[in-house]
């Protein structure tokens, strides 16, 4: 597994947010978050943003701490980094139903 957070640097809603994301899939992604708890909501389309206060339970639950830099490098060579335009197209399309 490879899941890397970048240090806390944006600020939103009074505390600062960093980046969680996958250098091998989108589903490694989704699983650690599964794992520990964090809602789908925080997903953008190639991250999820977490608060600074979980920042050290997904460091002690496997994320390897690197810095922005790093994680986007790793997030394009990967080929997982999508573009501003391709994050706010996934935003704009309406969200799945269930069908019962």
């Amino acid at each position: 597994m490879t899941i890397l957070i970048d240090e806390a640097r944006w600020w939103h809603r009074g505390e600062k947010w960093c980046h969680l994301v996958s250098d091998v899939s989108y589903d490694e992604l989704h699983d650690f978050a599964d794992l520990v708890g964090i809602p789908r909501r925080g997903f953008h389309g190639d991250h999820y943003d977490i608060p600074e206060s979980y920042r050290a339970q997904m460091i002690s639950t496997g994320a390897t701490a690197v810095e922005s830099r790093e994680l986007l490098r790793r997030l394009r060579s990967a080929g997982l980094r999508l573009s501003p335009a391709q994050r706010r197209a996934l935003k704009a399309e309406p969200a799945p139903t269930t069908q019962d």
